[in-house]
């Protein structure tokens, strides 16, 4: 008898080539296409929460503004003055007097994004102010979390978001604000760090601490649409993990823990650099447990290291392509393909 193992057995993808992550003429590409196209978050509904507070913020190389209006609703605008492209704000948020304000030369909007006021400008036959209003972006609120869009064809969040609303049934988030906001710059391109969140394979290798709390064997990781679902039970019921990760394309982390959220942008600043923006929310702005904190610089160290070090060697001009594990990559090779169609 024919002792043979005819089983089929799944295919190995092969990678993405270097030059995705190498190649600074794609950037532009990305930032129309994917960052442009997609939501992207941006604050929570808590770090605006009087009339006249604002938020300054970079998304994807796009300066933005968001605003809550005497009427209690937020607004979002690129923070750039129509005169000559001046900032309207000077530091990361503040409480304005009811008016954004350009810092260049004092041109004046209401709240709603109308130009009131053109300062000391003088006569002139063909200027109508009603044509220089700021340009608005549209925002979408999904469990408190504030996204903008800067494009116009933009998909359907709460579509998008449904498999994590599926998980999440009985989460309540309502008393959640922000506890902590924590920035790490990391010298590699965006891509490079979004395929090391895809996956926990690295996991035993890389995050001893990390690994010391879950049950590695256990480790699942499921493509949802746009969204990647990481499970991996906690070993202790006093673990700092929930044991859920949540990613949501293009580059949105959602990390449960014990006692709130951490939720993780991955912002590409330019070709070669990625900021991790870390926004962590608590029950009503408690401060964020020391032990948290502990095992976030942790990882995020361990991870800098290793993204920092897997650019500079694709940087080398040695490595082209590899192959990506069906048992353990199957959300990086889907990350993979949906760049693709935009970039390849």
């Amino acid at each position: 008898m024919d002792s043979t193992d005819t089983t089929a057995k799944p295919v190995s993808p092969v990678t993405a080539p270097a030059r995705w992550y190498t190649d600074p003429s794609l950037w532009p590409v990305e930032r129309r296409d994917i960052f442009a196209r997609n939501w992207q978050f941006l604050t929570h509904d808590s770090a605006v929460p009087h009339p006249r507070d604002w938020r300054a913020d970079i998304l994807a190389g796009y300066p933005v503004v968001i605003v809550r209006g005497d009427d209690g609703q937020l607004r979002a605008f690129h923070n750039v003055c129509r005169h000559r492209a001046g900032p309207l704000t000077r530091e990361a948020s503040g409480t304005c007097d009811g008016y954004l304000t350009c810092q260049y030369h004092g041109w004046r909007y209401t709240l709603d994004g109308r130009l009131r006021a053109a300062r000391d400008f003088g006569a002139t036959a063909d200027f109508d102010p009603r044509e220089y209003g700021l340009y608005p972006i549209r925002l979408q609120t999904w469990r408190g979390l504030v996204f903008a869009g800067i494009g116009d064809d933009l998909p359907d969040l709460s579509a998008q978001m449904a498999p994590l609303d599926a998980r999440l049934t009985n989460a309540d988030w309502s008393n959640l604000k922000v506890g902590l906001r924590r920035a790490h710059v990391l010298d590699c391109n965006w891509k490079t760090y979004v395929e090391n969140y895809l996956e926990g394979y690295h996991v035993p290798s890389m995050h001893p601490s990390l690994d010391a709390e879950i049950v590695s064997e256990q480790y699942r990781v499921t493509v949802d649409g746009r969204v990647v679902l990481h499970d991996a039970p906690p070993k202790s019921p006093d673990a700092v993990y929930d044991g859920l990760w949540g990613w949501v394309w293009p580059n949105i982390g959602i990390n449960v823990y014990n006692r709130g959220l951490m939720i993780e942008r991955m912002s590409p600043v330019g070709p070669h650099q990625t900021q991790l923006d870390y926004l962590y929310l608590t029950p009503d702005g408690e401060a964020v447990p020391e032990a948290t904190i502990a095992m976030s610089d942790q990882v995020t160290a361990e991870d800098k290291w290793i993204v920092e070090t897997v650019q500079e060697n694709l940087n080398a001009g040695v490595y082209d392509t590899g192959r990506l594990s069906p048992k353990h990559e199957t959300a990086v090779t889907a990350f993979q393909r949906w760049v693709g169609a935009v970039i390849a």
